[in-house]
C-alpha cells in the first residue's frame, strides 16, 4: 500500500524542510510513502530551500492561487492508494499517521478526519478560531447529517479513488467545507480519530482570517444545493 502526503505550502521557509524531514522519518509498517509538495507561488525562500530535495515530488504554481488550488494540484499528481493532507507549519504531527490510517487499512472507513476535539484537550489558536471551528462543525452536521466534531481540521485522509472522484472547485481555505459537503453527499461516512494540535499565532505566520470563515460558511450552504 502506498500513502501520498500532499503538502500545500506558501511562504513557509522556516518550517518546510522540517515538515518534509518529519514526514519522511515516520515509520509505517508495510506502507510506502510519497511526499508531494505544492509550492503555491511563495514569495520568500520556500522554493529555493527545497528545490534540490530528491525525497519529495515538488510542484510549483507560478503565482499564488490559494491552499485549495494547491491541494487540487497535489491530488492530481498523487499516485498513492491513500491520500492525506499535511500543512507545512508544524501545527499537526505526522507521527500520528498510523492512527489516522488504521481505520482505512482495516476496511472500516474510506475517509478519516483527525479531530482536535475528540477525547482529549488540546490548545486553541484563540477564541475566534475556536468558536469559528465549532460553528462550521455544527453547520456541517445540520446541513449534511454528519456527526463529526472537527470539520476544519487539516488532517483529512482519503482512499485515493474517493478524493480523486470528487470534482473539487476550491481555491482558498474552502477546501475543508467543500470536501466535507461532497463526501457527505456521496453517503460516505466520515470516521474520526483523536489527534494532538500545536497552534501558532498570527505573529508566527498563521494565515487564516475571518474572511475565510465566511467563505467556509458560504461553501457549506452552496454545496448543500449544488455540485
Amino acid at each position: 500500500m502506498k500513502l501520498s502526503v500532499i503538502i500545500p505550502v506558501y511562504n513557509e521557509e522556516k518550517t518546510i524542510n522540517k515538515v518534509i524531514d518529519t514526514v519522511k522519518n515516520v515509520k509505517l509498517k508495510g506502507i510506502e510513502k510519497e511526499i508531494v509538495v505544492v509550492d503555491d507561488g511563495s514569495k520568500d525562500r520556500t522554493y529555493e530551500n527545497i528545490k534540490n530535495r530528491k525525497d519529495a515530488k515538488l510542484l510549483r504554481h507560478g503565482k499564488n492561487q490559494g491552499k485549495g488550488a494547491a491541494i487540487r494540484t497535489g491530488i492530481k499528481y498523487a499516485t498513492g492508494d491513500i491520500i492525506i493532507i499535511q500543512d507545512a507549519d508544524l501545527e499537526y504531527d505526522p507521527n500520528e499517521y498510523s492512527v489516522l490510517l488504521q481505520p482505512i487499512i482495516d476496511g472500516k472507513a474510506q475517509v478519516v478526519y483527525g479531530s482536535r476535539n475528540l477525547g482529549r484537550k488540546v490548545p486553541s489558536s484563540g477564541l475566534s478560531y475556536y468558536l469559528g471551528g465549532h460553528a462550521l462543525t455544527l453547520l456541517s452536521n445540520i446541513l449534511y447529517g454528519t456527526r463529526i466534531t472537527d470539520e476544519p481540521t487539516c488532517y483529512k485522509v482519503f482512499r485515493a479513488e474517493v478524493i480523486k472522484g470528487i470534482n473539487l472547485k476550491c481555491k482558498r481555505f474552502e477546501f475543508c467545507p467543500e470536501v466535507t459537503a461532497k463526501v457527505a453527499k456521496k453517503g460516505i461516512k466520515i470516521y474520526e480519530v483523536p489527534i494532538s494540535y500545536h497552534p501558532r499565532t498570527k505573529n508566527e505566520g498563521k494565515k487564516i482570517k475571518w474572511r475565510d470563515g465566511f467563505e467556509a460558511v458560504w461553501a457549506l450552504l452552496k454545496y448543500r444545493f449544488s455540485d
